[in-house]
């Protein structure tokens, strides 16, 4: 072949591969609930995107908020939500649903899809949908599942990569700069993110043990206090007993914001204490140092990341479901361990 030929050849077949990257389509199963789990997963996605060098769909449930927290995160594509509920009957539950969830996918005409779940019902969906491609969990293997070691087998496996990334949520700068306008950030003093909610009311901290750390703090440095919480009637109890309290001119409410618009005012906290909530996932994946308070959840949802420094009750020596300990975290060791970090 006359080397003109080769190289023409050479270069067809170079230009085809990146046509084909820029056009590749790839999704992400991921059905766990809550924003903990999606934040959870995102070295992983991360690591398919720098691999295909294409930013990634996700099918997750609505109750993940995605689409409000990953909306400027440059390695996610679509968020495609997933409307299936063991308690009550949705679009996507039964064997109606089934066929419907495979038409929802095919549109999409993906190529490549990556199930984070052992379901045969979601990989014959896919097969259903046209996916040519299906990198999955070993099936028939949910009993006792760690929450990220097989996620950390299944890339590896297929793309070897070492996913030890921690979860990273990018945002606009200028979203960054105006909530400094906006709500007045100082620089010259300590700004805090403070996650006073939780999902259940066995991870709520008392409001009392808050307290005693703002007094530490503030005999430390001037603060400022942005309280994170939810609509919930007991969240918003703690709320007012922290906000009424001598502490008040120095606090922020965010209840009546959305998750989007916290965003970068959290970016601006040189530090966060948080219950095991949703705002102790987000704050470390915006990169701030999080101190977590946990009381009853597995150590590993506050230990995942770099950015998270764990307390656990006093008396334990690990905590899980059950351990009921919110009585029993420490604000002097909160405190000391807010020491620790920001120096």
């Amino acid at each position: 072949m006359p080397l003109i030929l080769l190289i023409l050849k050479i270069y067809i077949k170079i230009l085809i591969s990146k046509v084909y990257k820029l056009t590749m389509k790839i999704l992400a199963i991921q059905n766990k609930m809550g924003i903990g789990d999606t934040v959870i997963f995102l070295p992983f996605i991360k690591s398919i995107s720098k691999k295909f060098q294409v930013p990634v769909s996700l099918l997750v449930k609505e109750n993940s908020r995605a689409s409000e927290f990953l909306s400027y995160t440059s390695y996610i594509d679509e968020i495609i939500h997933l409307e299936r509920d063991n308690k009550i009957n949705q679009k996507h539950d039964g064997l109606k649903g089934f066929f419907k969830l495979a038409s929802d996918i095919k549109k999409y005409n993906f190529d490549k899809v990556f199930i984070f779940n052992s379901s045969l019902r979601y990989n014959l969906i896919c097969r259903l949908a046209g996916i040519k491609e299906i990198f999955q969990y070993p099936l028939f293997e949910k009993q006792n599942q760690h929450i990220t070691e097989p996620a950390k087998v299944l890339i590896k496996k297929y793309l070897d990569f070492e996913t030890n990334e921690n979860p990273e949520i990018q945002i606009d700068n200028d979203l960054v700069q105006k909530s400094i306008h906006k709500y007045n950030i100082n620089n010259d003093e300590m700004n805090v993110l403070l996650g006073i909610g939780g999902s259940g009311p066995t991870k709520r901290i008392p409001s009392k043990t808050f307290l005693k750390v703002m007094e530490k703090l503030e005999t430390f440095k001037k603060c400022r206090f942005f309280l994170a919480t939810g609509k919930n009637e007991d969240e918003q109890k703690i709320l007012m007993e922290l906000y009424n309290s001598k502490f008040k001119e120095k606090c922020v409410t965010l209840d009546n914001l959305n998750i989007k618009e916290t965003l970068p005012i959290i970016k601006n906290c040189n530090v966060a204490i948080c219950n095991d909530t949703s705002f102790s996932h987000l704050s470390s994946a915006l990169g701030v140092k999080t101190i977590t308070l946990m009381a009853d959840t597995p150590l590993i949802y506050g230990s995942y990341s770099t950015n998270m420094y764990p307390i656990i009750p006093d008396g334990e020596i690990t905590v899980s479901h059950d351990t009921r300990g919110k009585d029993k975290i420490n604000p002097d060791k909160i405190y000391e361990k807010l020491l620790s970090v920001i120096n």
